[in-house]
């Protein structure tokens, strides 16, 4: 955990209330719903029909929300979403891990699966993105394989109409310089049909880690191209290089959670790594294209496509592992090393193309959506792994001589096929919505040595009811799948993939003339397809485990002019095939951000916010190679952030203090100005 304390000073073209954005519903002309963020077409449920009519749980934070909250990562900008899990293993620099519902959260971008796995794709910037969107429970229906859990969907900054243009200047602790650009407008001369934006960022920083640095280099240009009124044509660039090394220690219980022996303890700064032998660098670019045409007032066209291409340097040492999972140190704190080496490669290519009809049929008022999407994916990891090597002491790290490494091995090229096929509906009748979706897919595996040809058919349905006092009720039916490589040793065919279903009954609340919003959910999820529990000996296939999450969630905005309340609350009943609870999964989790921003008057100008988070206690259970049981408690924990503000002419200066009530302070001064702004004529 961290104490960060963020000055800054930055400028919001076109800004937004703070806390919220309100949109009016299109069924229910002059009424006000609140919606942190808007749903777009190439989003998480591509769809634009408001939160308020929609069967399922939608999590939305806009960059100024997250910004004003002193959001530094991805992760952090999920800290304040019900039942999200934002920093599962704490402080990282390889990658994104939230879960969600207690399962993993795949990452998608402008409705596009990132590439993950093998840590083959660098972090996106939250400078670049506009909202942040979690979908919560399956949505194979819409996307394809993924998580009973849910989906992530980051929103890229596009290019606007008005002529901006702003930069940025960082300092902080742990030596954290960072400059950033932003311009966007339409092009001169071409009568409002082509806008441009480009956005830039340069860092050089070292992190709470010593030896552990986290330096970024970004240039996303993208154009818009509107021929006519009924089409808009967006690509999208980007080129991201990141040069780190891992946060991640290894550390063993001893000395950290546990005291150890001989009554040391682990400094929370310790790096065990090998300086000069470590290193986590990724670089990668990528082309998107998005865009939509409106055929007449019925029909309608919209085209998704990504080309990515990544790479990865990665090369770490740690203290090795015993047979049970926990690091090899004596009461000392001396233990062996590993190392370990990979080059990865990867290339992604996506597209999903799909028609949208909306129409009415007797008493029926239909938003038909088909469409046909298809991904390959393709890379190589060659690695190379030295076991027990040399020594460190995780008390006081002295560091050796680095061993000579092995050749890294000549991998095989992988490559996945995925072609999907939907079609969804939602029917209105009255104030009565029913949706209902399903979607084919055909995904080929080949991982060098075999070939796994794997075919699954997802549902999902959904109802809502709109009361005319502004409550919604709804329930919502949803399946995922997710395939395994290999074969199942007890019967001598491919293992089926694992899949995931999810009842959902809910309500949602925007209170008439107000400006308000609630929603409160109850779930039932099951994952099934895992493998055995070890309970279980005498099974006719390895596939006989099966995993369950049950929870409630609720999710609120209060809104009275000047000043605004959000509160989460999640609570979860979780459990993994062998009755134990779900790794690193807390059982309870709230969090609150009380923001005051007045319009008018002499503090017209300033703005304050207060939060705090609480994330209960978790567990991690399993089983060692003899058999016996291994409990890890990891204790709860609540810590506070705060802001000040104040918005000067062309000027925002910012004070964020996060994870107050920790014992480590970061400090970030930053300054933001802007340099141009005027709406295009």
């Amino acid at each position: 955990m961290r104490l960060a304390v963020l000055c800054s000073i930055f400028v919001i073209t076109q800004s937004l209330p703070l806390g919220s954005v309100f949109a009016e519903t299109s069924a229910q002309p002059m009424e006000e719903v609140v919606v942190q963020g808007q749903l777009g077409k190439f989003g998480a449920l591509k769809s634009d029909v408001p939160i308020m009519e929609t069967a399922r749980s939608v999590s939305i934070e806009t960059y100024e929300q997250f910004m004003n909250k002193g959001a530094l990562e991805l992760d952090d900008t999920l800290a304040y979403s019900a039942g999200i899990i934002a920093d599962t293993f704490g402080f990282t620099t390889r990658g994104d891990f939230p879960k969600v519902r207690g399962f993993d959260l795949p990452e998608f971008r402008d409705g596009m699966q990132s590439l993950s796995g093998f840590y083959n794709n660098t972090r996106p910037e939250v400078f670049t993105l506009e909202q942040v969107e979690v979908l919560k429970g399956p949505a194979s229906v819409l996307f394809g394989l993924g998580s009973p859990g849910g989906l992530l969907n980051v929103v890229t900054k596009r290019p606007r109409d008005e002529f901006s243009a702003e930069v940025g200047v960082e300092y902080g602790t742990f030596d954290r310089k960072q400059f950033t650009a932003d311009i966007t407008g339409a092009i001169p001369g071409m009568d409002d049909r082509l806008s441009g934006r480009l956005l830039f960022l340069f860092r050089d920083s070292d992190t709470q880690i010593d030896q552990v640095n986290d330096d970024s280099l970004v240039i996303a240009p993208s154009l818009t191209f509107r021929p006519s009124e009924r089409t808009s044509i967006t690509v999208l660039g980007d080129f991201t290089k990141r040069e780190s090394d891992t946060a991640h220690q290894f550390l063993p219980l001893s000395g950290t959670i546990n005291p150890s022996a001989s009554g040391q303890r682990t400094s929370n700064t310790a790096y065990t790594g090998q300086p000069g032998f470590n290193r986590f660098d990724t670089e990668s670019y990528a082309i998107t294209l998005v865009a939509e045409h409106e055929l007449n007032d019925v029909f309608s066209f919209e085209l998704n496509s990504r080309y990515r291409d990544g790479e990865s340097d990665y090369q770490q040492s740690w203290v090795s592992f015993a047979g049970n999972g926990v690091p090899r140190v004596d009461e000392n704190g001396d233990g062996p090393r590993s190392w370990f080496r990979r080059d990865g490669q990867s290339e992604q290519f996506q597209i999903d193309f799909r028609s949208r009809a909306e129409f009415t049929t007797g008493i029926f008022q239909h938003n038909f959506l088909a469409g046909v999407s298809y991904q390959d994916i393709s890379g190589v990891n060659n690695d190379s792994f030295l076991y027990a090597t040399g020594s460190i002491n995780v008390f006081n790290p002295v560091y050796g001589p680095t061993p000579l490494q092995p050749a890294l091995a000549d991998n095989p090229l992988t490559k996945e096929d995925i072609l999907g096929v939907y079609l969804h509906d939602q029917i209105s009748i009255g104030d009565f919505i029913l949706t209902a979706g399903v979607r084919f897919d055909e995904v080929d595996n080949d991982n060098g040595t075999n070939v796994q040809e794997d075919s699954e058919a997802s549902f999902s349905v959904g109802a809502l009811y709109r009361f005319d006092n502004g409550l919604a009720p709804y329930f919502n039916y949803s399946e995922s799948f997710q395939p395994v490589i290999g074969t199942d040793g007890l019967t001598n065919t491919q293992f089926n993939p694992e899949k995931g279903r999810q009842y959902e009954v809910g309500l949602k609340f925007q209170p008439v003339n107000t400006r308000h919003y609630a929603t409160l959910a109850f779930f039932d999820i099951e994952q099934s397809n895992l493998s055995n529990p070890n309970s279980l000996p005498g099974a006719t296939t390895q596939q006989e485990g099966v995993s369950k999450v049950q929870g409630v969630e609720f999710e609120g905005l209060l809104n009275f002019g000047d000043v605004s309340l959000e509160s989460n609350l999640s609570v979860l009943d979780t459990e993994d095939p062998d009755g134990f609870k779900l790794a690193s999964i807390p059982d309870t989790q709230a969090s609150a951000w009380l923001s005051y921003h007045p319009e008018e008057g002499q503090l017209a100008g300033f703005s304050a916010g207060l939060g705090v988070r609480h994330v209960g206690k978790n567990e991690s259970n399993g089983f060692d190679f003899f058999g016996n049981i291994v409990n890890i408690d990891t204790p709860s924990y609540t810590v506070g952030d705060a802001m000040l503000g104040y918005d000067y002419d062309d000027w925002i200066f910012s004070l964020n203090f996060r994870n107050l009530a920790d014992k480590k302070i970061l400090l970030y001064l930053s300054c933001t100005r802007r340099l141009f702004s005027r709406r295009a004529s």
